[in-house]
């Protein structure tokens, strides 16, 4: 069973939906059964095409230092079992106890580390991590490493004001892009914000950069009403914003989970209410998500066990 459900209403809605951390919630999520995996994942795709997976604007250094010094402490205190940071002076060691690591650097310090900042948290974490500039004007994508995106890149977003970055999505700006900038402008630091974003896809690979399509375009096919739910699979992004207050950053982390529609719907009010749903998606939206191909098999999927 997936963490969340994200579906709290009977129709669809874009809507920003965050919330603040509440006691207990964490920065960072370890899913322990595919930490591992995820983790070597992320490391083959960062050597085949490190480009691809990790950009950064020059002079981004310090924004990808604060990141890496706001994230560690929160992962040591929030999983101390997998985790361990000692300071010592100037210098740091961190000890990754899942992937049986340690690494030592001293923060701030040009080569300290194995590869830049951000790229080197990113290979701590099964998020995908993203950084904006809060003292420029939009907030552009200024540093990212993305290995599991849903059909974007960083060659077409870094650089980008968030309008920009959110323009392909049907009625983004135009109903939540002012609504989003301000929420961004407004952080104030040690108060995280979170939300879940949502889609179903015919595959449960992580990685749907827009050039991985041909691998599994043929995915689409022979999706009937009697097999959609275990064909097509609920995909969730946990996303948090958390403001770096040095460099007036904005750190952006993207979770992703993802599990067959048939096991996320066993009750029959989920089944219910993710049908209802559905049924309510703009034309446009279905477009945008990949959802037409297979929304009316998958609807009679649900439809019959109601």
């Amino acid at each position: 069973m997936l963490p969340y459900f994200p579906f709290d209403e009977d129709t669809y809605a874009l809507k920003l939906g965050v919330q603040a951390l509440r006691a207990g919630e964490c920065l960072i999520e370890i899913d322990e059964a595919h930490y591992r995996n995820e983790l070597a994942l992320k490391e083959s795709l960062l050597t085949a095409d490190p480009r691809a997976r990790f950009q950064a604007e020059p002079g981004t250094a310090p924004l990808q230092w604060e990141a890496v010094t706001t994230v560690l402490p929160k992962m040591a205190e929030q999983h101390p079992r997998h985790f361990e940071l000692r300071v010592e002076g100037a210098r740091w060691r961190w000890r990754n106890h899942l992937l049986g690591t340690e690494t030592r650097f001293t923060p701030g310090e040009p080569g300290s580390l194995p590869h830049a900042p951000l790229d080197w948290l990113g290979r701590q974490v099964q998020e995908d991590l993203l950084l904006t500039d809060g003292t420029r004007e939009g907030m552009p994508l200024v540093a990212g490493q993305l290995c599991f995106p849903s059909a974007w890149c960083l060659d077409d977003k870094l650089g980008r004001s968030m309008s920009e970055v959110h323009a392909p999505v049907p009625r983004f700006n135009e109903q939540l892009g002012a609504s989003t900038l301000r929420l961004m402008e407004r952080l104030k630091p040690e108060r995280t914000v979170s939300r879940i974003n949502w889609a179903i896809t015919v595959t449960d690979r992580l990685d749907l950069e827009p050039r991985t399509l041909p691998e599994w375009r043929h995915l689409f096919s022979g999706i009937t009403a009697r097999n959609a739910g275990e064909r097509c699979f609920l995909r969730l992004e946990r996303q948090t914003l958390t403001l770096l207050p040095s460099t007036g950053a904005v750190l952006f982390t993207l979770h992703t989970y993802r599990a067959p529609v048939a096991t996320q719907v066993e009750a029959p009010e989920r089944r219910r209410r993710l049908a209802s749903v559905l049924r309510t998606v703009p034309p446009d939206t279905r477009q945008y998500k990949r959802l037409a191909p297979f929304l009316e098999p998958l609807m009679a999927w649900l439809e019959a066990g109601l």
